[in-house]
């Protein structure tokens, strides 16, 4: 990437009360996305006096953890689930559920002033060849900012991955994305297949087994489980403490819990990943399965685990074993991706194979664009991630308007 830095002493700093801007077309600070990232980052460059200008578009804050399935609760704890500036509340759960994420979230937005412009689709971000701001926000609706700075925070679970399955024309039941299951109760007395043993596959399957939905699991590739807590500690806390270990002993000892704590399940159709839980996260961003429950519900038979899927049939799935079994609804828990690069249609991304940018900061051509809450490498869980990057990004900023101002003054 190209490191050189722009000549900030070309034209006048615009914003923060200095050269003033034109709402209607300017906007010193640009923040894309009212979730949980951006409403951080806005928080915390609002502390430090900017007055960020948030966009989402969605027509509420949070929009996604209120499309989540209803059974969904965080697997953090609380204490290190908080944003900046705002603990959760003293009387929710440690681990708080979906409706609590939500109402936190709402709350945040109001105690820290944070009125974002909702239903504001940004099409494009494009590099300005005008003088002055370095970049211009695109949005459906016609309108545009030149904005000295830009920070996307549109998540890691932006689009979903739905992929087609051999057969699926001929399949007689139903195949819907997870980001589509809220509850069981729409299956009841159905057999269902959920494609996928992440986080999101584990957990749906386990709701619709506890409401008496057959469910099944199709698992690909070996998987690494963590029990939630161990002891009564939760497995976050110990994640965060193997982390500061040289990688061999942290790994190790990760490997040595897993196997201790949940075992061996081959026999029920679940191979063990060879790297440990932490490795795993670090160097491919796979968060292990935390299991509240699915792996009791596959040693009990009330979740059958099957291979990988080989093509649907008109009643129902052909595996890669060559087994075939009647279901009446799959269930595809095949993730998401960031779909950042459509943002950027002039500007290609550092991007990693998930999609994923390699940091906080632009670098180069990507000068004065941030991305928050896609770092999905680190130990504590993506929130705990954000409330980091939000006060570094703000940092950065806030650094950043200084050496412009000063750049001015000195001019």
């Amino acid at each position: 990437m190209d490191h050189d830095t722009p000549d900030l002493t070309t034209e006048p700093f615009r914003g923060s009360n200095h050269a003033p801007l034109d709402p209607d077309t300017e906007a010193d600070i640009v923040v894309i996305g009212a979730g949980p990232a951006g409403l951080a980052v806005a928080a915390c460059l609002m502390q430090r006096g900017h007055s960020p200008l948030v966009l989402d578009r969605a027509q509420e804050v949070a929009s996604s953890w209120r499309r989540h399935y209803e059974r969904l609760h965080l697997h953090t704890v609380k204490t290190h689930s908080a944003l900046p500036g705002m603990p959760f509340p003293e009387d929710a759960p440690r681990y708080v559920p979906r409706q609590g994420v939500v109402d936190y979230l709402t709350a945040y937005a109001r105690q820290h002033g944070i009125e974002p412009e909702l239903g504001q689709h940004v099409e494009a971000i494009e590099p300005r060849q005008e003088p002055g701001a370095p970049w211009l926000v695109r949005l459906a609706s016609g309108r545009h900012y030149a904005a000295n700075h830009v920070v996307v925070a549109t998540g890691a679970n932006r689009v979903p991955q739905v992929p087609r399955l051999p057969g699926e024309d001929l399949f007689q039941g139903r195949v819907l994305h997870s980001r589509s299951y809220r509850k069981a109760a729409p299956f009841a007395g159905q057999r269902v297949l959920v494609v996928g043993m992440g986080n999101t596959g584990a957990e749906i399957a386990l709701d619709l087994a506890e409401h008496g939905v057959r469910a099944a699991i199709s698992v690909r590739s070996p998987v690494n489980i963590v029990r939630r807590e161990v002891l009564g500690r939760p497995t976050q806390l110990s994640s965060i403490l193997l982390s500061k270990l040289p990688h061999a002993l942290g790994d190790a000892l990760a490997t040595l819990f897993r196997d201790l704590t949940v075992g061996d399940l081959r026999r029920h159709g679940l191979p063990t990943a060879r790297v440990s839980p932490q490795r795993q996260l670090r160097e491919e961003g796979k968060t292990p399965v935390i299991d509240v429950g699915t792996v009791k519900r596959i040693q009990t038979g009330d979740i059958q685990v099957y291979p990988g899927v080989q093509s649907l049939t008109p009643g129902g799935v052909r595996f890669t074993d060559g087994t075939e079994h009647p279901f009446d609804a799959v269930l595809l828990a095949t993730g998401y991706q960031p779909a950042l690069q459509e943002l950027f249609p002039y500007t290609p991304l550092p991007l990693d194979q998930r999609g994923i940018p390699p940091g906080v900061s632009g670098e180069g051509a990507l000068q004065s664009v941030y991305f928050v809450g896609f770092d999905v490498r680190q130990p504590g869980g993506l929130l705990r991630t954000i409330a980091q990057q939000a006060e570094l990004v703000a940092e950065r900023i806030s650094a950043r308007q200084a050496q412009a101002r000063g750049g001015v003054h000195g001019a």
